[in-house]
């Protein structure tokens, strides 16, 4: 790719980020519209994680955008991802959010390590 492409492409999502991130900060509820039309498992999260969400990677893409460094905004989308899937299902849902009992089981040391 020639860099001319490249700094073209760079600049075209630094705009986008930037037009985006200015649509959030006035009118939030416009912006988790169209993350959720655009990211449709951000309808599982509740409603503050759904903020939280949109917040945080929107930073991560202006940031990303900015820099060219978009793999933390990748492992966000992931993570919040990952996120929304187990709010999605109400029992594991409740079990993630405790209280849990105790610590456990104690597990004896493996043989030949010393305390």
């Amino acid at each position: 790719m020639r860099a001319e492409r490249f700094e073209a492409g760079a600049a075209s999502l630094r705009i986008a980020a930037r037009a985006l991130a200015i649509v959030a900060r006035r009118n939030s509820e416009l912006a988790e519209e169209v993350m959720t039309e655009e990211v449709p498992w951000t309808t599982w999260l509740p409603e503050t994680e759904r903020h939280t969400c949109v917040r945080e990677l929107l930073g991560h893409l202006l940031a990303g955008a900015d820099t060219g460094e978009l793999v933390p905004f990748s492992r966000a989308l992931i993570s919040w991802r990952s996120t929304a899937v187990a709010w999605s299902d109400p029992r594991l849902a409740h079990d993630l959010q405790g209280p849990f009992p105790g610590d456990g089981a104690e597990v004896p040391r493996p043989l030949g390590e010393q305390a």
